[in-house]
């Protein structure tokens, strides 16, 4: 994984642009973080949906993703550049997946979400490092997220 910073076309491109999140990837310094800072005020507006309409929006990002980041990283020439973060953004909304609109539970949320994404538990670090394309860019966030929703529901159980 490169950690060269994101070329002046992504600002130009939307396919780019919305894989780095609206050029949160961008940042020199964790673009994954700020990438999943951009899925709080997506989640804040998504919170009061319907779960079913919620798990529908999730799962067209998820599939939107796969394209987004394969076609992005195509043109990066880099698989899974630190600067494609639609799939923090996805990660961070299967997290919060029918948890209340409440900062407390965002922040707990994001916080537990980078610990999956960063540390990349079995078997994260196994599909990060050998899947390839688009759904190999996807598939180890949507699974770091599930890992944080389980120890958020977890919590909730405890609180």
């Amino acid at each position: 994984m490169s950690a060269s910073p994101l070329p002046n076309t992504i600002w130009r491109n939307p396919i780019m642009l919305l894989a780095c999140g609206f050029g949160s990837g961008a940042a020199p310094k964790a673009p994954g973080t700020f990438g999943t800072l951009i899925a709080i005020p997506l989640f804040y507006v998504m919170a009061d949906l319907s779960p079913l309409v919620y798990a529908a929006i999730v799962l067209g990002m998820f599939l939107i993703g796969i394209y987004l980041c394969d076609y992005t990283a195509k043109k990066l020439r880099v698989h899974d550049h630190p600067g494609i973060v639609w799939d923090e953004i996805v990660g961070y909304l299967i997290t919060m997946f029918m948890f209340p609109n409440s900062w407390l539970w965002m922040l707990l949320g994001f916080g537990l979400f980078r610990l999956f994404d960063i540390w990349k538990p079995w078997p994260i670090r196994l599909l990060d490092r050998h899947v390839q394309g688009g759904f190999g860019i996807m598939i180890d966030d949507v699974l770091a997220g599930i890992y944080a929703l389980g120890c958020l529901y977890a919590l909730k159980l405890i609180i």
